[in-house]
């Protein structure tokens, strides 16, 4: 009797540890949101959804690696458009998104482990395009197209500049090469890598207005103590010349 009691106490436990393990599996430490933003984060079938393992890109591995250091589990899913995982990690306790620019306006929204990697702001223009910018004040003549949602776009639009927005910031690479805006407003090196991958090379900067550093944004929900075990993994990447050797695989 006492055998027997002992094997089903053993097989309680055996289902109970499986059990704490699919939760675990099931409910991770953070919902992980990302957008097809290359070379930072993309879907490896050029799709607007995947998850885990079908998502890859510089930001994409540096999380990964991070979150294996700091002992965090995650789940991540990569989705469109930019303003929808934006609000669902604002709103969503444990919810995050990546990559995002560290805006003023933005600082107190979010809790944030970063950077990741540059983003500098530039304007593109074809190749034998005659427009010469000294500032951001001389474009303010002329047709720009951005990104919606995008941080570039809503600096622009702030200025009282009213750029011309599109879902996909690589269909700016054709509308520029098309003459339907003379210039494209958007990061270096997203543009011109997204530029490549529409079959469009050969684009100039004529303007380079900003410089920006892009970031994992966490609700505020989150604990500081993953905020902060998050932000040593990357420090520690970082020093050991991780993030340059996962940057050079993509650049």
């Amino acid at each position: 009797m006492l055998r027997r009691l002992l094997f089903v106490l053993a097989s309680a436990s055996l289902l109970l540890a499986t059990a704490v393990q699919a939760a675990e599996k099931t409910n991770p430490d953070l919902v992980l949101l990302t957008e097809n933003f290359p070379p930072y984060n993309m879907a490896k079938n050029g799709k607007n959804f995947a998850q885990d393992e079908n998502i890859n890109g510089i930001a994409v591995d540096i999380v990964r690696e991070i979150c294996k250091r700091a002992n965090v589990t995650y789940s991540l899913t990569l989705r469109f458009p930019w303003e929808r995982i934006y609000k669902l990690a604002l709103e969503k306790p444990g919810y995050g998104v990546f990559v995002m620019a560290r805006l003023p306006d933005r600082e107190k929204l979010f809790k944030w482990v970063g950077p990741l990697g540059p983003d500098d702001w530039i304007m593109l223009a074809k190749a034998d395009s005659k427009i010469v910018l000294e500032s951001l004040e001389q474009a303010r003549k002329y047709k720009i197209g951005a990104y919606k949602g995008d941080a570039i776009a809503e600096t622009l639009s702030k200025q009282g500049m009213a750029p011309i927005v599109v879902l996909r910031d690589q269909d700016n690479a054709k509308k520029l090469v098309n003459g339907q805006i003379d210039l494209w407003a958007t990061g270096d090196p997203a543009g011109r890598y997204l530029a490549r991958q529409e079959g469009v090379t050969g684009l100039k900067t004529v303007l380079r207005f900003n410089s920006a550093e892009l970031y994992l944004a966490l609700n505020k929900d989150v604990p500081d103590e993953v905020v902060a075990r998050l932000q040593a993994a990357l420090d520690e990447l970082r020093k050991e010349g991780g993030v340059d050797d996962i940057m050079a695989r993509y650049l």
